[in-house]
């Protein structure tokens, strides 16, 4: 277990992505008398969450709500404050190639998908919609990954398969009839799978009075129990860093805080245990119970 000095300031190792509404805290703006941080210099945010569940590699940072929902599963020494930093509508993350005929979303049974890896916080979200929206059952997908979950011990379902090619290129290439990427291939034949994505997306927030989170902010158990002061110092930079972002241009918050976040995590929860990402879901009190008191 990290230790931490029992009192006075602490200068904290943490991963954050560039994100505008962050910027103040990541460049100094935002200063505090308890808390100054040593940021990782990653290409992107999401390289750190393995070392954070695997090696405790930071004291704070950000972490994918299924990487987090799988940490908790295993026992991981993280736990999350209710701050989310991604959080987006992702029914137009999902694509065809329109050159080999239309393929709907309700035709997925029986197909094969291509996703970054099973567990990836977007193709989650993606899957759930798909059930619960258009009719289809994840179990009766070929999930085509080329990565792995960021938990060592979770193994795959058995309807996934890994590869080393390309999934864009297997989508051009007809190997798979789907593929679920937070950015599409840049090729006049791929076509987004759902229709009217972004007011599908839409409509889903407003149905479920949530954004779909992505990603949030979560501290080492260790720093928790030594140090809650400063856990509800980092609560209170990155509540106020937020504010300061400017007013929300949605009908629907896209980061929410506090109890705003308990529809998404509550739906996340679920889509991981139908998709047997996790054995049991777990409720948003469970969750959060441990930073709840620290930062009131």
């Amino acid at each position: 277990m990290p230790s931490y000095p029992s009192s006075g300031p602490v200068t904290l190792k943490a991963n954050l992505g560039d994100y505008p509404a962050y910027k103040a805290l990541k460049d100094g703006s935002f200063k505090s008398d308890l808390v100054s941080f040593q940021f990782a210099d990653l290409k992107t945010p999401v390289d750190g969450f393995k070392p954070m569940v695997r090696d405790r590699a930071f004291d704070c940072g950000e972490i994918a709500i299924v990487t987090f929902l799988q940490a908790k599963t295993y026992g991981k020494p993280i736990a999350l404050l209710p701050a989310t930093l991604v959080g987006r509508f992702q029914q137009n993350c999902a694509c065809y190639n329109a050159d080999r005929g239309e393929v709907k979303p309700s035709d997925l049974n029986g197909k094969r998908v291509g996703v970054g890896s099973y567990t990836t916080t977007t193709g989650v979200w993606v899957r759930g919609v798909l059930q619960h929206d258009y009719g289809v059952d994840p179990a009766k997908v070929t999930w085509v990954v080329t990565g792995d979950a960021h938990l060592a011990e979770f193994k795959d379902p058995p309807n996934v398969e890994k590869t080393t090619k390309k999934l864009d290129q297997m989508l051009l290439d007809g190997e798979i009839d789907a593929f679920v990427t937070p950015v599409l291939p840049q090729d006049p034949r791929v076509k987004p799978l759902i229709p009217d994505a972004q007011a599908a997306g839409l409509a889903w927030g407003q149905k479920h009075n949530s954004v779909q989170i992505n990603h949030m902010f979560a501290v080492d158990t260790g720093l928790l129990a030594q140090r809650p002061d400063v856990v509800r110092e980092l609560y209170r930079l990155l509540s106020e860093a937020r504010s300061a972002g400017g007013p929300a241009t949605s009908p629907v918050d896209m980061m929410p805080y506090g109890a705003a976040v308990r529809p998404g995590v509550t739906l996340m929860n679920q889509y991981a245990e139908e998709q047997r990402i996790i054995p049991k879901r777990f409720s948003v009190d469970e969750l959060l119970a441990e930073t709840a008191k620290a930062i009131g």
